[in-house]
């Protein structure tokens, strides 16, 4: 059976649009405001986006159009495989062949384009032929991925429905995925399969910069819990001053909370990064050895408002705990990601984690989701609990009330 793409029975999670067959994974209303072409392409860039559909099929063929970044003077970047669950279990997967390339000059933010031809991706997905499963196709999440066609060697059949609460997660690029190998091993998709979560990925490379449309964006779709991982991409574009950047966050809460007054909120400060703990940015690749990055800062720079992640993860905690809100807390990276882990796993282009710290990384923060989904769950039941008398005084009894203390709950 062979799909064109996009088509009804092969649902697109994880993005707010599709452009033709290209996922996006911020409204089409955002475009006239990304500030340059680095923003654009890295808001396509499919990080957390996946291919869902029922199949007895043994493989399928999904054709595509690749593009892989080149960030001179490095060749563009080794082919990322895709992901693959089967009834929820994951299955080795592959990658796609020739792609074009998109250049990035990640200073300027400029791009330019060199697209490739159409190109095949086979995934065995193993099986009898004749029991129909749950397929996850998950994108590679650092390659623009356009959809064109979906071949396997049965029918293919609509998704299961998703019942699991919705997290909604905002980052830089180590939540887009930078230095996972899988777009099954970045950290936010190791949390949110080891919590039982159906994620939204808003984790952008280089742009986590409590950009206002991002906010927005957030703010106006569904969500059960949200997380914001912020300050790392503020201090390597050496984009605020301590001055500006608080009222930035507050901001930037504010405006969540429009659309979500109660549904908890982290704030999750930066990993640990030794290269800008004390000293500001701006940061870039290093010219004598572009594998690794260097910054342009010096500490000194710090008592004239310069930012870095120690005054950044002091700033976040302090503007969680001045918010007069029960739904808000704030988690400091180095309780995932500290000195101990860099001992042991340090990043090796001195910013980002490699594929074990990220697995660390997202199991760490699967329990800080559960735990923060049974406190909301405990609040609802003591919210709904106070309502009890009030709802009996209404009624003028006991049972009615508590038959509409239990549809309360019910959410």
């Amino acid at each position: 059976m062979r799909l064109a793409l996009p088509d009804p029975r092969v649902e697109v999670r994880g993005a707010a649009w599709l452009e033709g067959g290209l996922p996006h994974r911020l409204p089409a209303w955002v475009r006239p405001q990304l500030p340059d072409d680095f923003a654009a392409m890295v808001e396509a860039q499919p990080a957390g986006v996946r291919l869902r559909f029922r199949t007895a099929a043994r493989s399928v063929r999904l054709d595509v159009r690749v593009l892989r970044v080149a960030v001179a003077p490095q060749p563009p970047a080794a082919p990322q495989p895709y992901g693959l669950l089967v009834d929820g279990a994951e299955v080795a997967g592959a990658a796609a062949g020739e792609s074009g390339v998109v250049d990035l000059e990640p200073v300027r933010g400029t791009t330019v384009e060199r697209p490739g031809p159409v190109t095949s991706v086979e995934l065995a997905l193993g099986g009898d032929g004749r029991s129909v499963r749950d397929v996850e196709v998950w994108l590679p999440h650092g390659e623009t991925t356009t959809l064109v066609a979906l071949d396997a060697d049965a029918d293919i059949e609509p998704p299961s429905p998703v019942a699991a609460p919705r997290w909604v997660h905002h980052g830089s690029s180590i939540s887009h995925g930078a230095g996972a190998d899988t777009p099954l091993g970045t950290w936010p998709a190791v949390a949110a399969r080891a919590a039982g979560l159906d994620l939204v990925n808003l984790g952008f490379s280089g742009n986590a910069l409590l950009d206002p449309f991002v906010a927005r964006a957030i703010r106006d779709q569904r969500a059960d819990v949200i997380t914001l991982k912020l300050g790392i991409n503020v201090v390597n574009h050496d984009a605020m001053r301590l001055r500006s950047f608080v009222p930035a966050v507050h901001g930037f809460l504010d405006t969540v909370r429009e659309g979500h007054p109660t549904t908890p909120v982290v704030v999750v400060s930066p990993l640990l990064c030794p290269l800008v703990e004390d000293t500001p940015g701006p940061t870039s690749l290093d010219p004598a050895d572009p594998t690794v990055f260097r910054t342009s800062g010096h500490p000194s720079e710090v008592a004239d408002g310069k930012l870095s992640l120690t005054v950044i993860r002091s700033a976040l905690e302090r503007v969680v705990a001045s918010r007069a809100d029960a739904a808000l807390t704030y988690v400091d990276g180095l309780s995932l990601y500290g000195w101990p882990e860099w001992d042991a796993l340090p990043m090796r282009d001195l910013l980002h984690p490699d594929a074990p710290a990220h697995r660390l990384i997202g199991t760490r923060f699967a329990a800080v989701l559960a735990d923060l989904l049974a406190e909301s769950a405990d609040r609802a039941s003591d919210l709904a609990e106070d309502a009890l008398p009030h709802l009996t005084e209404l009624v003028g009894g006991d049972e009615p009330a508590l038959v509409e203390v239990d549809r309360l709950r019910e959410p």
